[in-house]
C-alpha cells in the first residue's frame, strides 16, 4: 500500500512559516502569509519534515486545545497508508475527520459556555459518533477492494480533489481568540467544510453505494450546521476579542 504524499502537503508550509516568523508579526499578518505558502506548497506536494506541532492559527494556537486536537487529527490522516481504492481510503480518512470532530466537541463541551455552542457539539458529537459505527464495518470491507485510483499522482482525479480540499482548510484556519465559544465555532466551519469537500469528492469518484449515500448525508448535514455556525458568529462579533 501506497502513502498518500501529496494529501497534507500544506500543513508542512504552515510549519516553516511559522517557526521563520519573527515574535512580533501580529497574527493577521501570520495568517496571510500561511495561505499563501499553504497554498503554494500543496501544488508542489513536498512534505518532507513535516511537523504536525504547529499550525496556521494565530499567536494562541500553541495554548489552544481545539488546535492540539486539529494537529492530533492531521498527524493521524497524514500517517494513514493509502490503499488506491477511492472507497477505502475516503472511509478511512472520514474516520479520522470524525474523530477529530468527536474530540473537538467534547473539548467545547468542557471549556464552552454559550448554551448554542454547547447544544451543537453535542449533536454533532452524536451525528459523527453514528456515522463512525456504520463507516467502519464498510471501510473493513473494502480492505480487499481492488485499486481504482493513483494517491500518488497529484493530477489524478480523485487525488486532486482530496488534496484540494485539505489544502483550503489549511488556507482558511482562523486566528484564535480568548473564547472558547467563537475559538469552537469557527474551527468546526472549517472543520465541516473540509468533511464536505472531500465527501462531494467521494460522491464524483466513489463507487459503494452506502458509502455515497453517506457521503450525501454529511454533505446536506454539515452545510446546514456551517449555516448555524455562521449565523451564531453574526449574532456574537463581540467574543471577536484577542
Amino acid at each position: 500500500m501506497n502513502k498518500f504524499p501529496f494529501f497534507l502537503a500544506a500543513l508542512c508550509s504552515s510549519t516553516l512559516l511559522l517557526a521563520s516568523c519573527s515574535n512580533d508579526k501580529t497574527a493577521d499578518t501570520t495568517a496571510t502569509d500561511t495561505n499563501t505558502v499553504a497554498m503554494d506548497s500543496a501544488t508542489s506536494g513536498d512534505m518532507a519534515g513535516m511537523d504536525h506541532s504547529s499550525m496556521a492559527g494565530g499567536s494562541m494556537a500553541g495554548a489552544s486545545p481545539l488546535m492540539a486536537s486539529m494537529n492530533d487529527m492531521m498527524a493521524k490522516m497524514d500517517a494513514m497508508k493509502m490503499k488506491g481504492n477511492t472507497d477505502h481510503d475516503f472511509a478511512h480518512m472520514m474516520m479520522e475527520h470524525h474523530k477529530g470532530a468527536v474530540a473537538m466537541a467534547d473539548i467545547e463541551l468542557r471549556d464552552g459556555k454559550d448554551a448554542t455552542m454547547r447544544q451543537m457539539a453535542e449533536k454533532l458529537k452524536a451525528d459523527q459518533q453514528k456515522e463512525l459505527a456504520e463507516m467502519g464495518p464498510i471501510a473493513e470491507r473494502l480492505d480487499s477492494a481492488p485499486t481504482n485510483y493513483k494517491p500518488q499522482d497529484p493530477t489524478d482525479p480523485f487525488t486532486a480533489q482530496m488534496k484540494t480540499s485539505m489544502a483550503h482548510m489549511m488556507g482558511n484556519m482562523p486566528a484564535l481568540v480568548a473564547d472558547a465559544d467563537m475559538n469552537f465555532n469557527m474551527m468546526m466551519t472549517v472543520h465541516h467544510q473540509s468533511a464536505m469537500d472531500m465527501a462531494e469528492a467521494e460522491l464524483a469518484h466513489g463507487k459503494d453505494t452506502r458509502l455515497k449515500e453517506l457521503a450525501q448525508q454529511m454533505v446536506k448535514e454539515q452545510k446546514n450546521e456551517i449555516e448555524q455556525f455562521k449565523a451564531w458568529h453574526a449574532r456574537n462579533a463581540d467574543k471577536m476579542k484577542m
